[in-house]
């Protein structure tokens, strides 16, 4: 996986080989982004079985679920972690044959949702792209790009293929403290991408609203809940100034994002290290003593977004009855 904590000073690789070392680059952020971390728990149970010696069917069940535990715990918000986690142990419990073929079955399950997720990205890019027009400015948060997911990504998605279709397309991206995502990674991917992007603070977004200076929001999702939408510490501001600005708030995720049946209540927010905010790169800029909170997430309620763009489709004006019909109708 791509080691994103160096960003952009320089892109390297760090190779897993177990699932406490898949945990441990989970925990400290090498990867991140709700698709990818789901994906990449997804993997680290595949490693267990790759790895395992166990003889019987139940045996390779008790690895699993141990490993799983451990990887379920790194991060709790972001609910692609779990359902990556359940969708792996699911395939192992279900899979009929001897030890071998299970092990064989898990890790082509693990593949296939990392080929999924690629997929679900430029299906969301398709649908999103009806929302851009010709000549827009977007602005996004933290990074919804290809590094939060297995490739292509959610938020970015839109604003990609419409770049393929010939629309012109501009990118504000703020630089989303405390780590700073938005200025190492969104900007990194675009740049690369020759997708015209300007970098601001988080504090300004209220001015370049005012100024007319976009037209569109789009963000990405760590849990969408039947009451809201939980997404990287800032969302919610940008969601409140982009609607006394009258400007169509958006949020891009796949539906493995979705946990429909869950409300806000039932959602543990993270609570990070309060260094991250005491220090930028190693430099302290605050006083030393000074006490700090640290929450990774916010909560976005539902009657601030105006359309939610999943890999099934547009919903417009979500409230929680069209959130749980539009899940069972795609789920089932």
């Amino acid at each position: 996986m791509i080691d994103q904590t160096k960003i952009p000073e320089k892109l390297t690789y760090v190779r897993c080989r177990t699932s406490r070392e898949v945990a441990d680059a989970i925990r400290r952020m090498v990867v991140r982004g709700a698709p990818a971390i789901g994906v990449a728990a997804a993997m680290g149970l595949a490693l267990v079985a790759r790895k395992s010696k166990a003889k019987t069917k139940e045996e390779l069940l008790e690895e699993l679920e141990s490993a799983s535990t451990e990887l379920k715990a790194t991060r709790p918000t972001a609910v692609n972690l779990s359902w990556g986690l359940s969708e792996i142990l699911e395939a192992a419990k279900t899979a009929s044959g001897d030890t071998k073929t299970v092990k064989g079955i898990i890790v082509e399950r693990a593949v296939q949702m990392a080929e999924d997720d690629v997929q679900a990205n430029l299906r969301i890019g398709e649908y999103g792209a009806d929302l851009i027009a010709d000549g827009d400015t977007v602005l996004t948060h933290c990074n919804a790009g290809a590094l939060a997911t297995v490739g292509y990504g959610t938020a970015l998605a839109p604003i990609r293929t419409s770049v393929r279709q010939g629309k012109r397309v501009n990118v504000f991206a703020t630089e989303t403290r405390p780590r700073l995502q938005g200025a190492r990674l969104t900007a990194f991917e675009l740049s690369r991408d020759r997708i015209p992007v300007r970098l601001i603070t988080d504090g300004m977004v209220g001015y370049i609203m005012d100024q007319g200076l976009i037209q569109k929001v789009i963000v990405g999702a760590d849990r969408i809940v039947r009451d809201g939408v939980f997404n990287k510490i800032g969302t919610y501001t940008l969601a409140i100034a982009a609607r006394y600005h009258k400007i169509p708030f958006y949020v891009a995720a796949p539906m493995s994002t979705f946990d429909s049946l869950n409300s806000s209540r039932s959602v543990k927010i993270e609570e990070r290290s309060p260094r991250e905010v005491t220090h930028i790169s190693s430099v302290r800029v605050t006083p030393k003593g000074v006490k700090v909170i640290n929450p990774a997430f916010d909560l976005t309620p539902l009657s601030l977004v105006d359309a939610i763009i999943s890999d099934r489709g547009v919903l417009k004006d979500p409230d929680e009855d069209s959130i749980l019909k539009f899940s069972q109708t795609v789920l089932g």
